[in-house]
């Protein structure tokens, strides 16, 4: 599945996608960054509530699909134009972090 195809279905709004065509290989769910960093893998999608704009660092190093921001979080300030301009993918969702886990990895 597509970065794109995913920010199309019901339940998921675009933020940011620069790289639509994207594939989703898997997922991965946290909030610690550090502990993202270490085990977060290409390709993946990227659940967090995190919001600040160290996800655009963290997401950069580990080469992550799309971030998926769940519980309805909105990116703050300057990440939505940092994420277009290093071609990070930005979704958001109201689901919490489980749901959303759940149906991503039921499409991929």
């Amino acid at each position: 599945m597509t970065v794109k195809e995913l920010a199309e279905r019901e339940g998921f709004t675009p933020v940011c996608l620069p790289d639509p065509e994207r594939v989703i290989e898997g997922g991965y769910c946290g909030d610690l960054l550090s502990w993202v960093m270490g085990r977060a893998k290409s390709s993946q999608a990227w659940i967090t509530i995190m919001s600040n704009m160290n996800i655009a660092a963290v997401a950069t190093l580990c080469d992550v699909a799309v971030i998926v921001l769940s519980e309805n979080v909105s990116p703050d300030d300057g990440v939505k134009e940092t994420a277009e301009a290093r071609g990070i993918n930005i979704i958001k969702t109201p689901m919490a972090t489980f749901e959303a886990a759940a149906l991503i990895s039921s499409l991929i």
